[in-house]
């Protein structure tokens, strides 16, 4: 039995935003010039955000799909000339072979998720990323001497590492607030273009997440 779509599509963002995170982690090795260790908390960190944050998404895509459809049906230029002519007969085999129309762009409609996709839903997506990841990394607040791999795993593993008794919320509010305008303004350098091109090539809200799945191990680099 398929899985759900939106069960689906958390599971493609988890394994690609551990992806984005561990390519992070080697680019920034190979830019200080430092052997490659893994380090597993900040993998998690981003993993429980995605599995978080992924479905609401996907419920938000889903909802500016049926509002705001990005196709309808417009007849044909062949269904057009022939109904010109009053070729009836001809019409008929276009209706049989269901060729009388075709599914065309709305501009409009694309225009307008576009503009609620980067305005409104960029801004509470923003908020809500630097509220949960200072708070998740205030909450996991890790011990020293975690060098490798194994000690990472250890840390994650011992039952303590979340403990968000340890969070100052106003310090992580404030530090939202000095990080939204920077978030925000660097996302609308990809993002805009992202949805754009989903919105107006990709038809379905799986392969639309798949699509900024992908943008978003870019982005996942960027932000780890």
């Amino acid at each position: 039995m398929s899985l759900p779509p939106i069960v689906s599509v958390t599971l493609q963002g988890v394994v690609l935003s551990a992806t984005s995170n561990l390519l992070a982690q080697a680019l920034t090795s190979f830019r200080d010039d430092k052997p490659f260790v893994v380090d597993w908390v900040p993998v998690v960190q981003f993993i429980i955000w995605t599995i978080v944050n992924t479905p609401p998404n996907y419920l938000w895509q889903d909802f500016l799909e049926s509002t705001f459809p990005a196709y309808h049906a417009a007849p044909t230029t062949a269904a057009v000339e022939k109904a010109a002519r009053s070729d009836d007969a001809a019409l008929d085999q276009a209706a049989a072979r269901s060729a009388l129309v075709e599914p065309k762009l709305n501009i409009r409609n694309t225009l307008t998720k576009t503009l609620l996709d980067q305005t409104a839903g960029a801004a509470v997506n923003t908020f809500l990323f630097a509220l949960f990841m200072n708070g998740l990394k205030a909450a996991m607040r890790r011990p020293a001497g975690l060098d490798s791999p194994a000690q990472s795993a250890a840390f994650l593993a011992s039952g303590a590492a979340i403990d968000y008794a340890r969070v100052d919320w106003r310090a992580v509010l404030a530090q939202v607030r000095r990080e939204f305008v920077p978030i925000i303004t660097a996302g609308w350098r990809l993002w805009p273009a992202v949805s754009l091109v989903n919105f107006a090539f990709v038809k379905t809200v799986p392969m639309r997440n798949l699509v900024g799945g992908l943008a978003g191990v870019g982005w996942g680099i960027y932000m780890s």
